[in-house]
């Protein structure tokens, strides 16, 4: 059974199209309902009505004096009493920003040593956090913005063409409207992998966009500023949520950026020549140092752990 529709003025069809328009911006209404309330002509027009109206505030800036801008609105429309009312609330919204977007959810987030995060979002957006992972979350009434401090993070967007998702980390910049896709932000490399959809990936703010697909992944390098494309298999995306990863002819460079997330000490490569080693195999991200040990029956390398907890990978005297 349909939830009714809160009418806060009456039950006129004019109070009914603004609270339908409330319910839509903020994405709880019921599509088949809406659909059914719309089908009616005179319900329609009333809809078209508020949108209009909606457009008209949306374009007015709160300057310095923005009681001029409200009467030139109202010299133009001559508007019912339940929409006249919303125009009030709409504009006294935008005078009291100062032209400052409306905020609202803010949220911050670090994640545990160990383990992931799920986190349902209230755009309808579903968030998965890594651990050691730092993030803050700002959505307004005209952008949603997820800043990435460090770490990592999926996310299944919710669509919004109003109000595409921007994911910051550093300098760089990833834009999606409606997908699923990863970003990591390690101490070497930035990287992001899409699940489904597309998203465009700037890696610095005089690069030009990078636009990426389902199964692709962009892997951007801080030092040398190569940005590497490949492709992967749909299970290995985001597998980190399963808690083991899975790789193939990983470079040891990047695979030991990946690691750095799931270990309180750093793990350091001795010799830059090591880089570019491919490598294949498995991480339980429950025992990172697994790896480390398992490296020399896989590479010709030596692993040493200190007493520490730091790391180092040295390449195998012959």
């Amino acid at each position: 059974m349909n939830a009714p529709v809160e009418t806060p003025f009456d039950d006129s069809v004019d109070a009914q199209a603004a609270a339908w328009f409330s319910r839509n911006r903020g994405n709880n209404a019921d599509p088949q309902a809406f659909a059914a309330w719309l089908a009616e002509p005179v319900h329609a027009r009333a809809y078209a009505e508020f949108e209009a109206l909606w457009g008209e505030l949306g374009a007015l800036r709160p300057a310095r004096q923005p009681a001029n801008n409200v009467v030139s609105l109202r010299r133009r429309r001559v508007w019912r009493p339940a929409i006249a009312v919303a125009a009030a609330v709409l504009c006294a919204l935008l005078t009291m920003n100062l032209g400052a977007p409306l905020n609202l959810y803010k949220h911050q987030v670090a994640a545990q040593s160990q383990g992931s995060r799920q986190m349902r979002l209230p755009d309808g957006s579903t968030l998965f956090v890594n651990a050691n992972t730092r993030l803050s979350i700002d959505f307004s009434a005209h952008r949603r913005d997820i800043h990435l401090l460090q770490g990592q993070l999926y996310i299944e967007v919710a669509p919004d063409k109003e109000r595409p998702l921007w994911v910051h980390s550093g300098e760089a910049q990833v834009r999606v409207v409606g997908t699923g896709f990863d970003v990591r932000r390690g101490q070497r490399q930035l990287v992001v992998t899409v699940a489904h959809g597309q998203v465009a990936l700037i890696p610095t703010p005089d690069s030009q966009p990078t636009l990426l697909t389902a199964q692709q992944r962009a892997s951007y390098d801080y030092r040398s500023g190569q940005l590497q494309q490949s492709t992967l298999e749909a299970s290995q995306i985001a597998d980190w949520r399963s808690g083991h990863l899975n790789f193939r002819n990983r470079d040891l460079a990047s695979l030991v950026d990946e690691l750095a997330l799931y270990r309180n000490q750093p793990v350091q490569l001795t010799d830059p020549a090591l880089a570019n080693y491919k490598v294949s195999g498995s991480l339980d991200v429950n025992d990172p140092d697994a790896l480390l040990r398992a490296l020399p029956a896989l590479l010709p390398v030596k692993t040493v752990i200190l007493g520490d907890g730091r790391a180092k990978i040295q390449p195998r005297k012959k």
